[in-house]
């Protein structure tokens, strides 16, 4: 298998296509990742959630990482990391058209609203359904891209060595040296 980096755009491509992302974010130095549904516009990822515990620490802190992948196969794969900044996107005056524009992306794709507006039961109390659009500003992106390795020689190849033959030559240990 060989990986290679992403072009900017190939990164923002994939993207464009893909609905499922996880997001990550930190409150007081403890990482927290979901997934979400989202939708790429012009540098902005848009979702939708309702009050909880991403919204609740993406407003205590708005840095925050999306990881989005493709999977064709194990050794034909790309994936991209967006680093960014949270932003809501209020049922005000100011932020009518925001909200309405990631409404219109949203829902382009089925089921867009389910994973946010799901009822769930946090502590034994029900969860607030009140709905939150937020936006991620990409303030940074890149890719990487797995594709089969067609020119190997063999040399080096799992596919032609017993099991771990060529895991124990990359770590430097094998059957022998184990206690």
């Amino acid at each position: 298998m060989l990986i290679h980096d992403m072009t900017q755009q190939a990164s923002l491509d994939l993207l464009a296509r893909i609905r499922l992302g996880r997001l990550a974010c930190a409150h007081e130095g403890q990482p927290y990742i979901t997934p979400i549904y989202c939708a790429y516009d012009d540098n902005y990822l848009y979702s939708f959630s309702t009050l909880g515990q991403k919204i609740a620490w993406m407003r205590a802190n708005p840095l925050v990482c999306v990881e989005a992948d493709e999977l064709v196969s194990p050794r034909d794969w790309s994936t991209v990391i967006v680093f960014g900044r949270y932003e809501e996107l209020p049922e005000t005056r100011e932020y009518e058209a925001h909200r309405k524009r990631a409404y219109d992306l949203l829902q382009r794709r089925p089921m867009w609203w389910e994973p946010g507006f799901v009822k769930t039961v946090l502590d034994g109390k029900p969860r607030p359904m009140v709905p939150v659009y937020f936006r991620i500003h990409i303030d940074r992106i890149s890719g990487h891209r797995g594709v089969p390795d067609t020119a190997s020689s063999g040399k080096f190849c799992a596919t032609h060595e017993r099991p771990g033959g060529w895991l124990e030559r990359v770590f430097g240990y094998g059957r022998n040296t184990l206690p």
